[in-house]
């Protein structure tokens, strides 16, 4: 069991209890189970942010990350994570507990030892199958663009890779955790290896269809369903956060809801600087700004949400929004397609949710309980802002550099050979314009919540709309003129009109 809890380092001192309890079990069971309901918003927000042909597709990919990611998860994800660590490369990687099966273990092992393995079994699942569902359904990196069936291929593979990065930044044996690394929540190794795969995979596959014309248009699918899923991925953002410590024994709780209150003061910080920059921007509040901005305020809080005190959470939130939403004229400039955002939020947002811990954190003594369990203390580097000096922030950029370059090489390396495999990858042209909603599930028919993301309104633009309203107003008005002429004389065709004199009123008007 000592491999498999990352908050507390045990020592064998039968006389203290210091493993994670039935209250541990429930408290991260309970946490697992708000986490899956992120994956329904998930599917939400980007089936609501892609063009209507492809909605249905959208959410279907969604529930193939759990099933696929899950099952990859359960064959060798946990083993690679949290497996035996006391081996050459134990830092590196776990290895055993494959094909995940407590009952397997000994028998001088307790039944609460077996339910907390459970416990954490299915709360690393939920963050597992999240990693997948970042880059391959749930930030669209990739959306309207591939095979349902390369889909599948990719949420195993990348849960596989994701727990390889888990295990250096959350095993107690991992390579970078022995270092110091400051990561509360998951933000390197969920956020970060979830973003740049997204990158490498959206850059691979090269935009859509007129993404970039001179003349295209972007459409979505149903703004109110984005903003619900968004909603509703909030909601599970507090347990993500808050439930990360795993455990509510010897005062751990306290710790929890520190969390909690980081968590949402985030979001707060960064819903108000996303609002008045894309006021200021665009003149109104767009859509795909808010909940863009507001995600990216949510992971920049997962670095050091166990650290952040309320002011300094809210600051970290409003900076995360601020970078992410200049992210934007950046991949318009580059022409990289990203439909749902998965640059700024998960790219910008997931560093600066690593660099920020380096700046705002204070080692205080934290509830972890009692020494001699030798449980995680407050001994440590301290951020810039308290005398730390910069040893903490070279230690977050390289975890940054590496972990990022980790992902982008097995990123493209599961893209290239799924490219040239019989499976393939991305869809033809034809396809592409059909619409993945009838190749994929024989789905037919006109869906009437369609919207086109508003240009802003410049002069010419209005005055074309103006003369659009004019001449449709007068002709309304001779229509109106032509039925009343045939009413009054009976006849079967309407005397003629002076044309003319209407149409010099129009032109005076222009």
């Amino acid at each position: 069991m000592n491999h498999s809890q990352p908050t507390v380092r045990l020592k064998p001192d039968k006389h203290i209890d210091c493993n994670l309890s039935q209250d541990d079990g429930v408290w991260m069971m309970g946490s697992s189970f708000i986490i899956f309901t992120m994956t329904a918003g998930f599917g939400l927000l980007e089936a609501g942010r892609v063009s209507s042909k492809d909605e249905v597709n959208c959410m279907v990919k969604n529930v193939f990350d759990v099933i696929f990611g899950g099952l990859a998860y359960w064959m060798f994800g946990y083993g690679l994570t949290f497996g035996d660590s006391q081996h050459r490369f134990g830092k590196f990687f776990g290895f055993g507990e494959f094909f995940f099966d407590p009952e397997r273990m000994s028998e001088d092992d307790s039944t609460d030892e077996k339910g907390i393995s459970y416990a954490l079994f299915i709360f690393q699942m939920s963050f597992a199958t999240t990693t997948s569902t970042i880059v391959s359904g749930r930030f669209a990196g990739m959306s309207e663009r591939i095979h349902l069936r390369s889909h599948c291929f990719i949420s195993f593979f990348i849960t596989i890779v994701h727990s390889i990065a888990g295990h250096w930044v959350w095993d107690q044996e991992g390579v970078f955790r022995k270092m110091g690394v400051v990561d509360s929540a998951g933000c390197s190794a969920v956020h970060l290896v979830g973003g740049i795969s997204g990158l490498v995979a959206t850059s691979y596959l090269k935009p859509r269809r007129n993404r970039f014309a001179r003349n295209g248009v972007r459409t979505v699918s149903d703004p109110t369903k984005a903003i619900l899923g968004f909603l509703m991925i909030w909601w599970g953002w507090l347990a993500f956060n808050t439930s990360s410590n795993y455990a509510v024994t010897h005062g751990q709780w306290s710790e929890g809801m520190r969390s909690a209150v980081g968590t949402i003061l985030a979001s707060a910080g960064g819903g108000v600087v996303t609002v008045v920059i894309t006021r200021f921007a665009t003149k109104k509040i767009q859509m795909d700004m808010l909940i863009d901005g507001m995600l990216a305020s949510l992971v920049s809080s997962t670095g050091g949400c166990l650290y952040f005190t309320p002011w300094q959470a809210t600051i970290v939130g409003a900076i995360g929004s601020a970078i992410a939403l200049g992210a934007y004229p950046v991949t318009e400039w580059l022409k990289i397609d990203d439909p749902v955002g998965v640059i700024p939020v998960h790219v910008v947002g997931s560093i600066w949710g690593m660099m920020a811990p380096a700046i705002f954190v204070y080692r205080r003594p934290m509830n972890f309980g009692p020494p001699e369990c030798n449980f995680q203390t407050s001994d440590g580097t301290n951020g810039l802002l308290y005398g730390g000096g910069f040893s903490l922030l070279f230690l977050q950029l390289m975890v940054v550099f590496v972990i990022g370059t980790y992902a982008a090489v097995c990123s493209f390396l599961i893209l290239f050979i799924m490219q040239h495999s019989p499976v393939g990858l991305r869809i033809s042209k034809y396809e592409e314009e059909l619409g993945a909603d009838l190749i994929e599930h024989g789905l037919a028919g006109l869906n009437l919540m369609t919207y086109t993301v508003e240009k802003k309104l410049d002069a010419r633009t209005l005055s074309a709309v103006l003369m659009m309203i004019i001449r449709w107003r007068s002709k309304a008005r001779l229509g109106a003129l032509r039925r009343r002429q045939i009413h009054d004389s009976g006849l079967a065709t309407p005397k003629p009109v002076t044309e003319n004199v209407e149409m010099n009123v129009i032109h005076r008007r222009h």
